[in-house]
């Protein structure tokens, strides 16, 4: 790689950072605005909670859409072509990622959610927060995961098969596997709204953003490359999935206002076995990665695949399926404010240790 190229990667890396790594703060500041908002303004909130079609709420699909539609049109399906290149990255990320770590988000959701912590949840409420962490936990990173491995110095190609991997088995996978997951722990399994949700928020995004993605590159000038012209018009459609997410998070508090402001100590349980799950599923895949002699710049981008989360979804999917107001959703929109400083303690400890990995 050319000097001029390293140049140019680390002020892309420098540009994308500036939100993500401030991410916490702004969802934090977004949950004030939400519980304020909430208590000062509960008509408002029924309302805008009233206005759904199908179990859909019609006012977070449009917010949600506005944050998944910049991540898909980066999602380029010709990287495909390159699966059978090293594949030992690959086949980590699907083990991983459908194999182990919805099981074992499920696992921990009932272990604390109707054991540990039972004395001190509600009982009525225990079903609802397990099935947010298990939709949380069955939805792979797609976006973000790009971030991460920016600042990691990933191999960015092959973040991108990885991830339009991810994306196409998850339009067969993600319903499924909630479907069982929940049926295991005794939940209603209402199989209309969720294969509903995957069409919604994962399959429709993706051809859009497939089709956009098209269109850019057969009508780049001669002066720009394809990509470069990708490159600009996410730029300026970002702003819509930052508003899009920090208005969805205001939205989701606003209605679980009452219920946080009477038990602010819910936040902090429902945190403990999201932050195990990520470091839990980050030590399996780095170390398989280590054991398996993976190359550095493959085996961190495919660790933060299954660490990391796509909470788009998984907070579309939990209102779809549970309520705008349910438990479900309170706990995908906690998996947003914890993930973000737990990535960036991974990134810092998968920089210190990339010399243990060979080149």
């Amino acid at each position: 790689m050319s000097e001029k190229s390293v140049d140019m990667d680390v002020k892309e890396t420098q540009n994308i950072g500036f939100f993500e790594r401030w991410l916490s703060v702004w969802v934090g500041g977004a949950i004030i605005v939400g519980l304020l908002a909430g208590s000062q303004f509960p008509d408002l909130f029924q309302f805008l909670a009233s206005l759904e079609y199908a179990k859909v709420n019609l006012v977070v699909a449009v917010l949600i859409w506005a944050m998944v539609f910049p991540m898909m049109v980066n999602v380029d399906f010709s990287s495909l072509k390159h699966i059978g290149d090293r594949p030992k990255g690959l086949i980590l990320t699907v083990m991983v990622n459908w194999l182990v770590k919805p099981f074992t988000m499920a696992a921990l959701a009932v272990l604390f959610f109707d054991v540990v912590f039972a004395d001190w949840i509600d009982p009525a409420n225990i079903d609802q927060y397990i099935a947010g962490a298990i939709i949380l936990g069955a939805a792979p990173c797609t976006a973000m995961v790009f971030v991460w491995s920016n600042l990691v110095r990933g191999d960015a190609t092959y973040t991108l098969v990885q991830v339009s991997l991810n994306d196409v088995i998850m339009i067969f996978a993600f319903a499924p596997i909630v479907a069982f997951l929940l049926g295991v722990t005794d939940l209603t399994v209402p199989w209309e709204t969720l294969l509903l949700s995957v069409v919604l928020y994962v399959l429709v995004p993706l051809l859009a953003g497939a089709w956009v993605r098209k269109y850019l590159e057969h009508h780049a000038s001669k002066f720009e490359a394809p990509q470069q012209k990708i490159d600009v018009f996410c730029n300026r459609i970002k702003p819509f999935s930052v508003i899009g997410l920090l208005a969805t998070v205001v939205l989701l508090f606003g209605f679980q206002g009452q219920v946080i402001i009477d038990n602010p100590l819910l936040i902090a349980l429902v945190a403990v076995p999201l932050l195990i799950q990520s470091y839990g599923i980050f030590i399996i895949t780095y170390g398989a990665a280590w054991v398996w002699r993976v190359p550095y710049p493959v085996a961190a981008p495919c660790a933060f695949i299954g660490t990391s989360n796509f909470f788009e979804l998984a907070v579309a999917v939990a209102i779809s399926l549970f309520g705008i107001s349910s438990g479900a959703a309170l706990v995908t929109v906690v998996g947003v404010l914890v993930e973000v400083p737990v990535m960036l303690s991974l990134v810092a400890f998968a920089k210190r240790t990339k010399h243990y990995f060979p080149k």
